[in-house]
């Protein structure tokens, strides 16, 4: 604050000061005596100055370019899980020859068997890019590898993968701690609040952080809803990027094979949430995770995102556009769904916080329906206390 503006303030009379301090809704101001509300007004300008115009933009502009370092840092830090010397031994009986970088230790490549695809999220020629599209092109239309058991198709998972590392790395700009809870291998049910909004952005942003930063780049088979099972077009790509029906069947198949199971036991109700009620937890379902996690015997990590419920604030939740919506969608459990006006997702900065894991106790005839409930509970509460200490430090700081 300069000399001349605390000259400014020590001019204007009460009501003017009080005037001001009604427009900064400073908390008080009609108890307050002259020189109270210039300290007032004064820390309140204080904590709003800005850098100038030139300095604004150096800043964004020296984000972007961090943002897009990580972005082909991510793409091309597998470099070293391909050999690059040799290829694939892959050849059809038409004569057709892979021709892709063989897995480091194996004969094959990552299509056709160097890895195991349900678990592991190699890229095919070892690193993402526009430059290995006519490749994995060429692959996609001879239809020259397998699918795994629930429709992932390795090809169309790494094209969506480098497609929504822009959203990732420069449009939400996610930052991601506790990276070294998630398993590094056997199995594993990562647990997370759900947003506010009817396009699943959070489920999109667990796999690719995951993918992008662990040491390992496996994939979370993400439970989905019925609606992204029944929706044309939307269905097939759904399965194909590696997501999994919200069945027991599904479920337990992901976790007996030893892989990531991602979860958003809020489930519906989630999407019936205004803003207003944003991060404020509704319950975990009947604990249909917990039951897994125990007969797996799986750890459950507690998933903290914020950011998530932010990018389609809902401004109300309306029975009658949940009525109309049960007309085309029939098989929905829909209440209330809340509206939002902006079509285009607010380039909010998203943080994403992976907790300790929870260790479920031993299957067998003593696990009641009570203790998967207090297993449940357990970690909602977890999850909410994280997103509460991540609320309050990120402050008003959403973009």
């Amino acid at each position: 604050m300069t000399d001349s503006m605390s000259l400014l303030l020590e001019r204007l009379s009460r009501d003017e000061l009080r005037a001001f301090a009604r427009a900064a809704e400073i908390p008080g101001r009609s108890r307050m005596t002259k020189s109270a509300l210039i300290d007032a007004l004064r820390t309140e300008l204080q904590s709003h100055s800005e850098p100038d115009k030139s300095e604004r933009s150096s800043a964004s502009a020296s984000e972007i370019s961090e943002a897009r370092r990580r972005r082909l840092h991510a793409g091309r830090r597998f470099d070293w899980m391909v050999d690059n010397r040799k290829s694939c031994t892959l050849r059809t009986i038409e004569g057709f020859a892979c021709g892709l970088p063989a897995i480091a230790g194996s004969e094959r490549c990552a299509l056709h068997g160097g890895t195991d695809i349900s678990d592991l999220a190699v890229p095919a020629a070892g690193h993402l890019g526009i430059d290995t599209w006519p490749a994995l092109l060429r692959h996609l239309l001879l239809a020259s590898y397998d699918i795994d058991a629930l429709g992932l198709d390795p090809v169309v998972s790494e094209m969506i993968w480098h497609i929504a590392n822009f959203l990732y790395f420069e449009y939400f700009r996610v930052e991601v701690e506790g990276i070294e809870n998630v398993p590094a291998t056997g199995a594993g049910v990562l647990v997370c609040n759900h947003a506010g909004a009817f396009i699943p952005y959070d489920g999109m942003m667990l796999q690719l952080a995951v993918l992008n930063e662990a040491e390992l780049p496996r994939r979370v088979r993400v439970v989905g809803t019925e609606i992204l099972n029944l929706a044309p077009f939307l269905s097939h790509l759904y399965r194909k990027a590696g997501a999994a029906f919200a069945s027991k069947e599904d479920a337990r198949w992901v976790l007996n094979n030893g892989y990531l199971l991602g979860a958003f036991p809020e489930g519906v109700p989630a999407f019936q949430k205004p803003h207003s009620e944003a991060y404020q937890l509704r319950r975990f379902g009947r604990g249909g995770f917990a039951s897994l996690a125990i007969d797996a015997g799986a750890p459950i990590v507690p998933v903290a995102i914020v950011g998530s419920e932010d990018v389609h604030p809902a401004i109300f939740s309306s029975r009658r556009l949940a009525q109309l919506f049960k007309v085309f969608f029939p098989q929905q459990r829909v209440e209330e769904l809340g509206v939002f006006l902006n079509p285009i997702p607010l380039p909010v900065k998203w943080r994403i916080r992976f907790l300790p894991p929870i260790q479920p106790p031993p299957p067998g005839p003593g696990t009641d329906r009570l203790t998967v409930l207090e297993l449940a509970e357990q970690t909602r509460e977890v999850v909410q206390r994280a997103l509460d200490d991540m609320l309050e430090k990120r402050g008003d700081s959403r973009f």
